[in-house]
């Protein structure tokens, strides 16, 4: 046999043994697989071929969620709408209450207006008297009173809720809160629907938690998952207060339940953190402590009424924290409070920084505004406040929020391109027209210490809690900071979006 063949034939040989090889592994790692039962003297032949679960049926199972999704599935409801728009016909976004924020492509409800009818196969769009929308909910008593999401029901016509076992039944609209984005409905006819709790206590991160609902017309649908944080804002409102869960929600999930392994409705299925549209794991809840203190007002009064003492309030940072001398950044600072509020009537000024209430800490703007609006209007509330860096305490009766309360104040008037410089802010300055209080923004230098806190038209009322009326007040107050070593100067300022408390970093400018 010539050289070559044997080379040949030695491939092929080595060629078989790496197979063979290749197989033994797969063969081996099955040995061990069933390694205990092969290697033991006493076992049968007809053992070597069990399954391996037939040997181990006395091995604890994983946990599973079809006990608890017996226990709370034929709560849910599918809730579908009918809504007069009087318009054109409109796609599944266009009815998003993101469009035209930059949460617009990230942030999505889900539960939207279907394609409206008559615009199937390919027909020319018409004025359309209505459209279809779809969402998710939950009964709450056992006589037909269930939870949506406000945006599901709002605007509709006609409400009809399909429950667990197909059956359709028509619902009335109880009340809405657009605040909080919670509806509640009710079917009549039957005192035996099942129902649900809401959850006394808020979930830990990392707990188990399921979610059911109606995703895309599919009604019943169960998916798991864990919180994955709290306390998340997503600048749907001033009460932003989400539960964040990885369970896969998409459109049609709307209003549903989320619960924990105890079958309690820790949260409803509001929005969802979607690039693509659907599910990508982020997921926020309504916690079960806001639906419950809304569904209650709506069920008793038909409406939502809330706390209010008039200021215009805003987060403590770093820098404003230590231009105010407070050791650490808590509190909501006032900015500015309302002519003939409860906080002005109390005594309240732009400055203060509120750091309780009632004598529970305050941790920011947010949990400040939403301590407040749990209150009822006309309660006497007790506010803890840091002035001149003192600790002092007020008291004030709450009001009634308005129903439009108005956030945004005009500033309508020209500004001069021209102004007095003020070099250490990169800022040029103008006294305000017509007599009016503080110095006006003219120009500001992009590369100036407060380049990205102010643009023209801007309004600078005072610096260090001291009103200017000139750019020279501003300069002096800059000047006065920088000799008493501070790193920064804290302004109040008005603009079209209202007043603010601006730190402004001056180092050694």
């Amino acid at each position: 046999m010539s050289t070559r063949m044997a080379r040949d034939a030695g491939h092929r040989a080595y060629s078989k043994r790496r197979i063979f090889l290749l197989a033994s592994v797969a063969a081996l790692s099955g040995g061990l697989f069933f390694a205990d039962f092969a290697l033991s003297p006493h076992t049968s032949g007809s053992a070597l071929f069990a399954p391996p679960y037939a040997h181990a049926q006395n091995a604890q199972r994983p946990v599973g969620f079809a006990d608890i999704v017996e226990q709370v599935k034929p709560s849910v409801i599918s809730v579908k709408v009918k809504m007069n728009t009087g318009g054109d016909s409109f796609t599944l976004n266009d009815d998003n209450p993101l469009r035209g924020t930059p949460f617009e492509d990230f942030f999505r409800r889900f539960g939207q207006p279907d394609v409206p009818r008559g615009d199937r196969q390919g027909s020319r769009p018409q004025r359309r008297q209505y459209t279809l929308g779809q969402g998710s909910g939950f009964f709450i008593s056992a006589d037909g009173y269930a939870v949506t999401n406000n945006h599901v029901v709002d605007k509709a016509e006609h409400v009809d809720v399909t429950t667990d076992d197909g059956k359709t039944y028509t619902a009335k609209v109880i009340g809405t809160d657009d605040r909080t984005d919670i509806a509640l409905i009710k079917v009549e006819g039957r005192s035996d629907f099942p129902f649900v709790h809401l959850a006394d206590k808020p979930p830990r991160i990392g707990d188990w938690v399921l979610a059911v609902g109606n995703p895309f017309g599919l009604g019943g649908t169960v998916t798991a998952g864990i919180v994955s944080a709290r306390g998340r804002d997503i600048g749907a409102g001033p009460y932003d207060d989400f539960i964040q869960i990885d369970a896969a929600v998409n459109k049609g999930n709307s209003g549903g339940p989320t619960f924990d392994l105890d079958g309690n409705v820790i949260g409803v299925n509001t929005a969802i953190f979607s690039p693509s549209g659907g599910s990508v794991g982020i997921a926020f809840d309504i916690p079960a402590e806001t639906v419950k203190a809304v569904v209650t007002q709506l069920k008793d009064h038909g409406a939502v009424t809330r706390g209010w003492i008039g200021v215009q309030i805003q987060p403590v940072t770093n820098e404003i924290a230590d231009s105010l001398g407070i050791r650490n950044a808590r509190g909501a600072l006032v900015a500015e409070p309302q002519s003939g509020s409860p906080a002005q009537k109390a005594g309240i000024k732009a400055g203060d920084v509120i750091v309780s209430v009632n004598g529970e800490s305050v941790t920011d703007a947010r949990n400040l505004a939403r301590r407040i609006s749990a209150l009822a209007p006309g309660t006497a509330v007790k506010l803890g406040i840091v002035r001149g860096g003192r600790e002092d305490t007020l008291t004030l009766t709450l009001g009634e929020l308005p129903k439009d309360r108005q956030a945004r104040t005009d500033t309508e008037e020209r500004i001069s391109p021209r102004g007095v410089e003020v070099p250490k802010l990169g800022l040029s300055l103008a006294p305000a027209r017509n007599g009016g209080d503080g110095v006006v923004v003219t120009q500001v230098d992009p590369n100036g210490a407060a380049s990205d806190q102010f643009q023209a038209g801007d309004v600078i009322l005072d610096v260090n809690g001291k009103a200017v009326s000139s750019p020279a007040d501003v300069r002096k107050a800059v000047s006065d900071a920088q000799s008493d070593g501070k790193r920064s100067v804290l302004m109040r300022v008005k603009s079209n979006q209202g007043t603010r408390f601006v730190a402004v970093a001056i180092g050694n400018a």
